[in-house]
């Protein structure tokens, strides 16, 4: 199955539905970049009228996990894959449509090279940068992802 944003979205709505609720939604996907939108409404706003902290790590963490999950099916292996760490920075409110890019597809493509090469677990930071639509940033999240190959018993 070729992973697209399309089958993100649907993906989203089944297994992931508060994100889903919340607007999360995937708009661009290629070899080494994530896009992915969430617009400031009432579901998912904060006491102080802009966008709550973990709705933006929702579409964060989508926009790398995205990235990894297709690199992984393109693998054609058996990979596991887990946030190990994760950290953020905000620097304004996030109001309106806020666009998460994901730029670490090499990054990725490194780590899932050692696994498979060495059958040992990696690790790799990856970052989703969050704009406004003014292209403002908004917030930045950084994720450890851990992958491993799994064994085959």
């Amino acid at each position: 199955m070729n992973v697209t944003p399309s089958k993100l979205n649907t993906f989203t709505m089944f297994k992931l539905p508060s994100a889903y609720l919340c607007g999360v939604r995937a708009k661009y996907l290629d070899d080494s970049k994530c896009v992915i939108t969430v617009k400031h409404k009432w579901i998912n706003q904060n006491p102080f009228k802009s966008m709550f902290w973990a709705v933006q790590g929702m579409a964060a963490e989508l926009a790398s996990g995205a990235l990894m999950i297709k690199k992984i099916q393109e693998s054609g292996k058996k990979i596991s894959m887990l946030v190990t760490t994760n950290n953020a920075t905000f620097t304004k409110k996030a109001t309106g449509k806020i666009t998460f890019t994901c730029n670490d597809g090499a990054l990725i493509d490194e780590a899932l090279k050692k696994t498979i090469e060495t059958g040992e677990g990696q690790t790799v930071w990856v970052k989703a940068v969050g704009v406004n639509s003014d292209g403002v940033e908004v917030s930045t999240f950084n994720f450890e992802w851990s992958v491993k190959v799994k064994s085959k018993q």
